[in-house]
């Protein structure tokens, strides 16, 4: 008699169970909907203000920018997405510094985490809303930040 009560026990504890699933599933199925349609909504798109895209070097009008090559952003990041290369020139006051070449970020092994946003002296970098990076050659997501001919803002 002791395996046929268990066996009751058992049976109800199911209905149970398979009674709230049904309930969520019904107040789900009436609830409405936030799914929204991409490609056709992009001109009301709204994205987050804190949604990180793309990584950016910032220029001015005047095709200047604020990055000094100190190379925090490429020692901070954690996967080596960033790649800083840059030269030491004599300025006419007889100081050494360190001027910008190339600034080469790879977006496809780029986690997103804003460590280098963070860690720069100069908010030279910052992360835009772009978000559409479909491509098939991954070479493509290889970026160059900073622009041809432009040069260090003067302070």
């Amino acid at each position: 008699m002791n395996g046929f009560k268990r066996y009751i026990t058992d049976f109800f504890r199911a209905v149970g169970s398979l009674t709230t699933g049904l309930r969520t599933t019904m107040r789900e199925f009436f609830t409405r909907k936030s799914t929204e349609c991409y490609p056709e909504n992009r001109a009301e798109l709204v994205l987050p203000a804190r949604f990180r895209g793309t990584l950016t070097m910032l220029h001015d009008a005047d095709n200047h920018h604020r990055c000094i090559a100190c190379g925090l952003c490429e020692a901070t990041c954690p996967n080596g997405t960033i790649h800083v290369a840059s030269r030491q020139e004599t300025t006419p006051e007889g100081k050494t510094v360190r001027v910008l070449d190339a600034y080469v970020y790879n977006l496809g092994s780029c986690m997103f985490c804003q460590l280098c946003v963070n860690v720069c002296p100069r908010q030279a970098i910052a992360f835009d809303q772009e978000f559409e990076h479909a491509v098939f050659d991954k070479s493509k997501l290889v970026l160059k930040l900073n622009r041809e001919g432009s040069s260090l803002a003067k302070q």
